[in-house]
């Protein structure tokens, strides 16, 4: 049994793996969101099968996060509001993921203004991915904040700084890869003792560990 709800980055294309896009569809109470990455971004183009799989995960009333690389506080707003727009246009996206961002206390003032520009096109929910655990002022600016991305190794000696205990766990999520087989359901649950309401937990390493889903929702039995 797995515990907490999954934010689950499923970048693979839906013509590839069409089962993993319609298995989400089935356990809508188990997710937070689905990262929609077309293109680590929208793409150039609509593309028709990530709009329709989009589309399906909507009907379902799971929430759809266009992905948003901001390249560490270094890309220029206008470029990521940019994609913003398409995201919504072509996809119909209710949230974003902004991706790669920034950790420190010198790039607040970008991602405050970036945050505050995003929730102005109405998007409903700001998940901000630093991967570690950044400044504590960062906590502000999101409604997720993602303080881990990385493999099971990396995972097991990470720890937890005491100023996220000024939030609840709903605030905060783990994404891990590279786990041992049989092991995901463990690392689920230790996403939770780490105050990570908020998880995924998957088996795939490499270049993009994040093209299947976790094995629970693969079986039907998250």
């Amino acid at each position: 049994m797995t515990h907490g709800r999954l934010l689950v980055p499923l970048y693979v294309h839906p013509a590839v793996d069409p089962a993993a896009w319609q298995a989400l569809t089935r356990v809508p109470s188990r997710l937070y969101g689905v990262v929609l990455n077309v293109a680590d971004g929208p793409g150039a183009t609509r593309d028709p099968a990530f709009a329709a799989a989009a589309g399906a995960l909507r009907t379902a009333g799971i929430r759809v996060l266009g992905y948003l690389d901001t390249a560490y506080g270094t890309r220029p707003h206008q470029a990521v509001l940019q994609d913003l727009r398409h995201h919504i246009s072509w996809y119909g996206t209710d949230g974003v993921f902004l991706d790669q961002a920034g950790a420190e206390a010198g790039l607040l003032p970008y991602y405050r203004a970036l945050a505050e520009e995003v929730r102005d096109h109405g998007v409903g929910t700001v998940t901000l991915n630093p991967g570690v655990h950044p400044d504590p002022g960062y906590a502000s600016l999101a409604d997720l904040l993602v303080t881990f991305e990385g493999d099971w190794q990396a995972y097991l000696t990470s720890s937890v700084p005491s100023w996220t205990e000024a939030y609840p766990p709903s605030r905060f999520c783990h994404l891990v890869h590279g786990i041992p087989d049989g092991l995901c359901d463990l690392a689920a649950r230790t996403t939770r003792i780490r105050r990570a309401d908020i998880h995924c937990a998957v088996p795939g390493e490499g270049a993009n560990p994040w093209a299947a889903l976790p094995p629970a929702l693969r079986r039907g039995t998250a």
